[in-house]
């Protein structure tokens, strides 16, 4: 058996505007479960980077441990990459961030690589407004040590063991939005046509963008009681809106039957379309979106889509005056400008 992809695609493939084909941003094959929602999201991450012309090479994709932390071999094998420590994933994001400001930032972490040890670290990546886009690719169980639940096990479901989960769950798109997250969506594996716009919307925001996916884990958490299994979440699903991302400078052609539309513009001209299905959501209200979260919750479903955005954000470089190039651009007479420019320095501090 072989894991590595064939070569050979078809050569009239479409091709981006920079000239290549989707096959450019994949990865290696996948040695996930057949069926994990998983590799549908590496799938959407691809879709995503595609439509979007972003060159592989500029981007840096980071991960935790966990099945989820596995995916980035599976996706941009083109890209910078850098498999952490568990949980410490946001730690590394925010040090490569911090010298490199010119790459696009990709982390991807699972629920007990978020929720569970690296909690701490994600709080932190949050409150600081780190420019990167921040997936969790969430199952409710422990995949890679056979399938214990994690911490957003929902209260009362059922586990393959036929173990009822005590406790409550921890709802981390709840908790992005009290933090400050400006912008935090949540979406379904299964559901590419709104995971990719989403995604495309993620990556062009100014700031920390998370997305928690419900990802059901085919092996340990697809049985009978459990929420987090397919058939659940299809039973049970509930998106705020259908949502369309429009690059900037590109015409949108976007149409939509009767129903309330909403226009977010982005800091960058780009624009997320949204035709909104819940009349009680305002995408721009912090309020507005907890609410919607936990009243879905009561009502036992998952609520998807766009949750909050702000799109007047910044980000951790503009919140602290940073140098507004990479730190490995600067010269020796920069970054050492001398003696004099020291007494300055601590006159000013007298």
């Amino acid at each position: 058996m072989t894991y590595i992809r064939p070569k050979f695609r078809h050569p009239e493939l479409p091709k981006n505007k920079l000239g290549y084909s989707v096959d450019y941003y994949e990865g290696a094959l996948s040695t996930l479960c057949a069926g994990c929602g998983h590799d549908s999201i590496s799938a959407g991450i691809i879709q995503a980077a595609f439509e979007l012309n972003i060159e592989p090479h500029k981007l840096a994709k980071l991960s935790g441990i966990g099945c989820s932390s596995k995916t980035p071999a599976y996706f941009l094998s083109n890209s910078h990459g850098f498999n952490s420590v568990h949980g410490r994933m946001p730690s590394v994001a925010t040090g490569a961030n911090l010298a490199n400001r010119d790459l696009t930032y990709f982390g991807v972490s699972g629920d007990g690589d978020t929720a569970s040890i690296g909690m701490g670290q994600f709080v932190h990546a949050i409150r600081r407004s780190l420019n990167m886009t921040y997936i969790v690719m969430n199952n409710g169980c422990y995949g890679l040590t056979k399938g214990q639940d994690s911490a957003t096990a929902d209260q009362g479901s059922k586990n393959k063991s036929g173990n009822v989960n005590l406790f409550e769950s921890i709802d981390l798109a709840s908790l992005a939005i009290e933090l400050g997250a400006t912008f935090v969506a949540q979406s379904f594996s299964g559901d590419k046509s709104q995971l990719v716009p989403l995604i495309k919307a993620a990556m062009n925001h100014p700031g920390f963008a998370f997305i928690n996916v419900i990802s059901p884990c085919v092996t340990f958490n697809n049985n009978m009681g459990s929420t987090k299994s397919y058939d659940y979440v299809r039973e049970h699903v509930e998106a705020t809106a259908t949502i369309d991302f429009v690059p900037e400078m590109q015409e949108i052609s976007v149409e939509y039957g009767k129903g309330k539309q909403k226009q977010v513009v982005m800091h960058d001209g780009s624009v997320i379309q949204l035709h909104k299905l819940s009349e009680d959501w305002d995408p721009l209200d912090r309020q507005s979106a907890m609410n919607a979260v936990l009243n879905s919750k009561a009502k036992n479903e998952i609520l998807t889509g766009l949750l909050y955005v702000n799109p007047d954000a910044h980000d951790l470089h503009h919140m602290i005056n940073t140098s507004d190039r990479a730190l490995n651009s600067l010269t020796k007479a920069e970054l050492c400008p001398g003696s004099e420019m020291l007494v300055d320095i601590n006159s000013g501090l007298r």
